[in-house]
């Protein structure tokens, strides 16, 4: 098993380790248990993904193309004066 990534908090983990599931590689979120003691402050490296060697160099391809996509244009929401829309 080799660290791939350090996330920025659980949610973002748990986001990839489920992105890198859908594409067949088996990731593993280290440090989620560390994380609670800290409250909101950053995990300060304590989160990792780690896989497998052998998937090493696709799922860091896939991180990679996650950390530069784009929004689709026309994704944008729509202006409503007053309203907040989430």
């Amino acid at each position: 098993m080799q660290r791939i990534y350090e996330p920025q908090d659980v949610m973002e983990g748990e986001l990839l380790q489920g992105m890198l599931a859908s594409e067949g590689i088996s990731a593993h979120l280290t440090g989620r248990h560390l994380v609670g003691a800290m409250g909101e402050l950053p995990a300060c490296g304590l989160l990792a993904l780690t896989v497998a060697d052998a998937d090493v160099g696709r799922a860091r391809q896939l991180i990679d193309a996650y950390n530069a996509a784009q929004p689709l244009p026309g994704d944008e929401p729509d202006e409503v004066q007053g309203v907040l829309l989430c």
